[in-house]
This record gives C-alpha cells, sequence and structure tokens, in this order.
C-alpha cells in the first residue's frame, strides 16, 4: 500500500475507535529511536524532574537488566518501558494520614480498576527494597479498595466526584464514576494485588474495615449476578454509534441460565459480551475468591465471611467444569469464551486480560491443563476470529479497535505462556519490531504495518513488556534474550 492508502486505512480506523476520550494515536512516520554521538540509543524518559514517581528500587532494577541484555534495542525498550507506569501515571499523595496512590491509565486521565491493578503489579517485588515503593504500592491497594466501596459495578473511576463524559449513561451513575460497565475481573484485579503485596510484604495493614467492607460488596455483587433471583439490580444503555457500548434488552444484556456462573456484562476490553457468562473471569473469580478467604482467615479472623467465598469459588468451579467446555472437530476439548448456561457456545479470544490465553499466566488453570493447551492453539490460530496474520506480525486482536489490529499484549500473553524457547523468542522479537521505532508497546498495530497503531502512552501495555522481560532473565532465559540480533 502507498503511503495515502495508508492514510485512509488510518482514518478508517480512527472512526472505528472505541472511547471518545482515548485520544487514540494512529501514527506514522514519527520514529524516535535515535542515538546520540557515540551511538546510544536517547532514552524515551521524562526528565528526572518531570517523572510522577521515582523509585530508587526500580531504577536499580533497570540498571541491572540494561547491564545484561547485549541487544541495545532490547535493552533501550526495557529502559523506557518498565518504569513508564511511575514515570507517567501514578499521584501519590496521602489522605486522612494513609497513603492513597490514584493511578491513571495512560492518555485516558482516570483510573480503572483493572489496568492499575496490573500496571503496579511487577513493581511488588521490588517493594521490600524501597519503602518509599512500598507505600506507594499501599495507596493503591487502599485507593481500589475505596473505589469498590464507591460502586462495586464500576470499571473506571475519576480522582474525586468531577463527573466525565459518560454520566449521561442510562445506569446508576455517580460524579466520581469515569464509567460504569460491571466487569467480573474489576473486582478481581484489587484482590490479586492486595493478596500478592501481602505475601511479598508481610503488611497487613491493608487489611482494615475498608477492606472487609469491600470484599463484602465483592461477594454481594458476584451473587446477585449469578441472577439466581432475576436479573438484578445492574442495568446500562449508552446512547451510542457502537453496538459493544451498550446492553440490549433493556439494559440487562442477553439471558442466562443460571448455572452457577457469574455475569459478566463486559469484557476486559469494556466491551459488551454476547454471552454473560465470561469464561476466563469466572476462571479468575474463582482464584480471587480463594484469595481472598486465605486472607480473612489467616488476616481477619472472619471464618464466615471466608467460607462464602470458597463456598461461590466452588460453585462456580463446578458450573465451569459443566458448562464452559466445547469439543471441538480441530482441537479437541477447548474453553469457550463466552457461554449462556443454555448449551450455547462463543469460539473466539480476546487481547485483553483475563483472556482464554492469559489463564495460565493469571494462575488460574494450570499450564500443562490438556484443555488449556488445546485453548492455547486454537486461540493463536485462523480458527479464532479475531487472530490476525500479516506482513509485521501476528497476534489476537479483539472487536475493540477493528480487524487487522494486533496487540502486543496478545503476543506478550503467549511469550508469558509459552514452554518452547523458540516460540518465547520469536514473541520478543515481534515486540522488538512493531514499536514503530518507538520504544513503547501500544494499543494495537496494523498485522501489515506497525506504523499503523492506536494509543501512544497505553502504561499497562509498557510495564507488561518490562515485566515479561524481568520475568525471563529470572526464569534462566538471560542466553536466549541475548541471542537476539534483531535491530542490532
Amino acid at each position: 500500500m502507498n503511503k495515502n492508502t495508508w492514510k485512509t486505512v488510518a482514518l478508517m480506523l480512527a472512526l472505528a475507535s472505541v472511547e471518545a476520550n482515548a485520544a487514540i494515536d494512529f501514527s506514522e512516520g514519527n520514529a524516535v529511536a535515535v542515538c546520540d554521538n557515540v551511538g546510544k540509543y536517547i532514552t524515551q524518559r521524562p526528565k528526572e524532574g518531570k517523572r510522577l514517581f521515582q523509585s530508587d528500587a526500580v531504577e536499580k532494577k533497570i540498571k541491572e537488566i540494561k547491564a545484561m541484555l547485549k541487544n541495545p534495542y532490547l535493552a533501550w525498550m526495557f529502559e523506557n518501558c518498565f518504569p513508564n507506569t511511575l514515570d507517567t501515571t501514578v499521584h501519590f499523595r496521602k489522605t486522612n494520614g494513609k497513603p492513597d496512590t490514584f493511578v491513571y491509565t495512560g492518555d485516558i486521565h482516570a483510573m480503572w480498576l483493572r489496568d492499575s491493578g496490573a500496571q503496579v503489579w511487577p513493581y511488588v517485588q521490588l517493594a521490600n527494597n524501597d519503602p518509599k515503593l512500598r507505600e506507594m504500592l499501599e495507596g493503591v491497594i487502599r485507593r481500589q479498595f475505596i473505589c469498590i466501596n464507591i460502586d462495586p459495578y464500576a470499571n473506571a473511576f475519576n480522582d474525586g466526584p468531577v463527573g466525565g463524559e459518560w454520566q449521561s449513561d442510562m445506569t446508576d451513575m455517580k460524579k466520581e464514576l469515569h464509567e460504569r460497565k460491571w466487569e467480573i475481573d474489576s473486582l478481581c484485579y484489587p484482590i490479586r494485588l492486595a493478596y500478592h503485596y501481602w505475601k511479598v510484604t508481610g503488611d497487613t495493614s491493608i487489611f482494615d474495615e475498608v477492606w472487609t467492607e469491600a470484599i463484602g460488596n465483592v461477594l454481594q455483587t458476584f451473587k446477585e449476578q449469578q441472577r439466581k433471583d432475576g436479573v438484578g439490580p445492574y442495568k446500562f444503555q449508552r446512547r451510542t454509534e457502537r453496538q459493544l457500548d451498550t446492553l440490549n434488552n433493556n439494559g440487562n444484556g442477553a439471558p442466562v441460565n443460571p448455572v452457577g456462573l457469574i455475569v459478566s456484562s463486559f469484557r476486559p476490553s469494556d466491551d459488551a459480551t454476547t454471552l454473560q457468562f465470561l469464561v476466563p473471569s469466572n476462571f479468575f473469580a474463582v482464584t480471587s475468591l480463594r484469595k481472598a478467604a486465605e486472607i480473612l482467615n489467616a488476616v481477619n479472623k472472619d471464618s464466615n465471611t471466608a467460607q462464602q467465598c470458597l463456598d461461590l469459588a466452588n460453585e462456580v468451579e463446578t458450573a465451569l467444569k459443566k458448562y464452559a467446555t466445547y469439543n471441538h472437530p480441530k482441537f479437541g476439548t477447548i474453553y469457550a469464551f463466552e457461554v449462556d448456561g443454555f448449551g450455547n457456545h462463543l469460539l473466539m479470544d480476546d487481547a485483553n486480560v483475563p483472556s482464554l490465553l492469559a489463564m495460565a499466566y493469571l494462575g488460574d488453570v494450570d499450564i500443562d491443563d490438556p484443555i488449556y493447551q488445546n485453548t492455547r492453539r486454537f486461540v493463536w490460530s485462523d480458527s479464532n476470529p479475531y487472530f490476525f496474520k500479516g506482513a509485521a506480525g501476528e497476534g489476537i486482536g479483539g472487536p475493540h479497535v477493528a480487524y487487522d489490529m494486533v496487540w502486543p499484549m496478545s503476543i506478550m500473553m503467549k511469550a508469558f505462556t509459552s514452554q518452547c524457547d523458540e516460540e518465547i523468542k520469536a514473541c520478543i522479537e515481534m515486540l522488538m519490531t512493531t514499536d514503530a521505532d518507538t520504544g513503547f508497546m501500544h494499543e494495537s498495530f496494523h498485522k501489515d504495518d506497525p506504523k499503523v497503531f492506536t494509543r501512544s502512552w497505553f502504561a499497562w501495555q509498557n510495564t507488561l513488556f518490562g515485566e515479561l522481560i524481568i520475568k525471563l532473565v529470572n526464569d534462566g532465559k538471560l542466553e536466549l534474550l541475548n541471542s537476539i540480533t534483531t535491530r542490532m
């Protein structure tokens, strides 16, 4: 395609863009991979005085990993990406004497429970080496619990009761809410982060009365959305041209058979579900409830609420075993993406996490589970309608952006869940060659031209890339990383 054609493609994609306020950037030819006069790549991080939060432990880790990596482009990408959440999205303060951290998702100045939990996750491993970092992480967890108690059905929050463009949505909006799309994973990510923080630091101070109120709201919301006693209190409609930004059936979504699974009206992509029992999110709920039960027993000595969590986890797990699988003619038994309890299955995967591919990354299934392995082969194939393969790269996208747009997150999830060195190497090489010469990850890129991409500032994907590189080093894969000659 010539340059004018690509501009037309970019315009068409922009018109298909999801978030009216996402500042989606379909960039072209804006290379920033420039070297100084001694041939070293120039960092794309903000200058020190402009960074929102600085951590000695994170800076030490950046230097440590960079010194190990022989590929200068990979080292440069790691330096740009790993601290991106701290550099550009973390707003730390104290409220009523306690740490309070509001985390932007990037170019949207709101805090998603999912994104913020994932954005700071890889820094937890360094918390014991940096009291300042540990305090910031404590603030994220406390802020997430506060958000849940404001509204457990909301996915994204404002920094205070300031309102916003979605206040006209036909649901129970509050000024503190940026958006009120009910997504199971919004209640799982805070538990995952708090549990991990507790296990690493031993700090139990976060599990106070705000936590106990939050876990009570989580339990109530999950049970309401099993829909055993009707559709429950949540409804959502939006005046929009975009089908997946609203719910059918007067805001209740597609019917479900109450078999024990939990409805998720929206996916982690913030797109409406087709069949409302979203399988990977139900798996995430099971493990999150069990983590919550462990906290409640060990820290709060609340065996009653802990048992409620365990009972619900067991009920959902039993229903998943009965309703979530599908006998595929090519791949054998696989997990469906969505089901409705009536026997209908939606076979696909979306790049956003939790996804079918990411279930092993989150620890929701064993990586050697044969059904998961069958599913993994299915989602990375032409049998998945949202798998795209082109001249520049391949991976999973989703209806959130457009056809042929691959999400780097899916490539990272493939690497995180791979047991094959060559597969991991291919994933890293693909991530290195699809950054549009910017040194950062993007929301998505066109399968035939990575300079056509969405969202130049998306902190989750940046920090996730850093997390992946550190994990590979920790897993003894440094030699593999140093065998990469791409872009040297």
